[in-house]
């Protein structure tokens, strides 16, 4: 078949008429700081960063029907925007939307016919820094109920009661706000969660199973769902953002980078927990727990060492822009999918007849993911 190449353009308007859930973010603006050094951690939201990201699917052998699922940048947002994307494969692909949470994917399938089967996608996205509170900043305005109500809700992997609610209702014991509980889950997650390097990919998210036999250890996926289950249990809204490092860290943090010439292993999960007043707030407990178990050959036990304390102060309602998001969808049935649905969806999923692919072995499943900076003129 001849590859085909199309374009899709996408535009704040369109993903909210897609998503019953859409995306507002309020951030405080401000001036950009002179560089910093290596072991401070404080990115101020300044220039929009561009960057080209691309993901190419190569399917060694083909059993039968052979079908890929890849994720497109399907957030728009006071620090994000997903623009333009192009794709170019020997199948038959087109853009689909689950059109319920705002998600969108390059859908691929392959004939038992097709000789050397691949698809290709490049996205277009801007990012910026998002900085923690400041006492200057304006109130943020006020997000929908229906959105709240929804950032609430539970999901397979996010429970809201049981171990979870009464573990969240310990954690914020004495705490008055939002804000107060908010912090408190925040604290109480990175003082009894831990980076647990052996855990597969970014993990599971199953929190529940977590809390139950007290293993905390884990990756972004578990620690960060840990965070925003807990903050959903006592009512607060709360999400978790799933995407991509791409660049190294401007602060020094080789555990915050991404190689932008193999992405392979840079999906990150990220989180957003809602405060009136405030608006969307960043948060990355996960990230914490990260430098604090890797960023040095030894795992610093304290908040308050100075490798660890920026980031820990930081990423309580700031992050860098050197990631972007895909999207914020928990338990996705994937169309024409004969596998299970799924917790989340950061990585490239394909399936045959054999079954699912291991989307967590990238050089068996064969794809690459890589990103360039588009650097554009004054």
């Amino acid at each position: 078949m001849t590859p085909a190449r199309r374009a899709l353009l996408q535009s704040a308007a369109s993903m909210s008429a897609l998503s019953l859930a859409p995306w507002h973010s309020a951030s405080a603006q401000t001036t950009p700081s002179s560089p910093t050094s290596a072991r401070t951690f404080n990115p101020i939201p300044g220039e929009w960063r561009t960057f080209e990201v691309t993901t190419r699917v190569d399917i060694p052998r083909v059993n039968g029907i052979t079908r890929v699922w890849l994720p497109v940048p399907s957030v728009n947002s006071a620090w994000q925007k997903s623009e333009a994307s192009s794709f170019t494969s020997n199948g038959a692909t087109r853009i689909r939307s689950d059109g319920l949470q705002g998600v969108q994917f390059l859908y691929a399938e392959f004939s038992a016919n097709i000789e050397n089967p691949y698809v290709e996608i490049s996205s277009r996205v801007q990012t910026q820094n998002r900085a923690p509170l400041s006492s200057t900043q304006t109130a943020a305005p006020a997000e929908d109920s229906a959105t709240l109500k929804y950032f609430t809700r539970a999901t397979h992997l996010l429970p809201t009661d049981g171990i979870v609610k009464t573990t969240a209702q310990k954690a914020i014991q004495g705490a008055q706000t939002d804000l107060e509980k908010v912090r408190a889950i925040y604290n109480w997650v990175v003082a009894n969660a831990w980076r647990e390097p052996k855990v597969k990919g970014c993990g599971e998210g199953d929190i529940k199973t977590m809390l139950e036999t007290g293993n905390l250890g884990g990756k972004c996926a578990d620690i960060n769902a840990l965070f925003v289950g807990l903050c959903r249990s006592v009512g607060i809204p709360a999400r978790d953002v799933y995407g991509l490092r791409l660049v190294p860290s401007a602060f020094g943090y080789k555990e915050l980078s991404g190689n932008p010439a193999s992405l392979k292993g840079a999906q990150h999960c990220r989180a957003e927990a809602y405060v009136k007043g405030q608006g969307w707030m960043a948060m990355d407990p996960a990230d914490v727990a990260k430098v604090m178990r890797l960023e040095t050959s030894e795992w610093l036990k304290s908040t308050d060492h100075p490798v660890v304390k920026p980031v820990y102060t930081t990423l309580f309602g700031g992050w860098e822009g050197n990631w972007m998001a895909y999207n914020t969808a928990h338990d996705l049935t994937l169309p024409q999918s004969k596998g299970e649905r799924l917790g989340f969806f950061m990585y490239p999923i394909g399936e045959n007849n054999e079954g699912r692919f291991d989307s967590y072995a990238p050089d068996d499943f064969k794809y690459q993911i890589s990103a360039k900076e588009i650097k554009t003129s004054a």
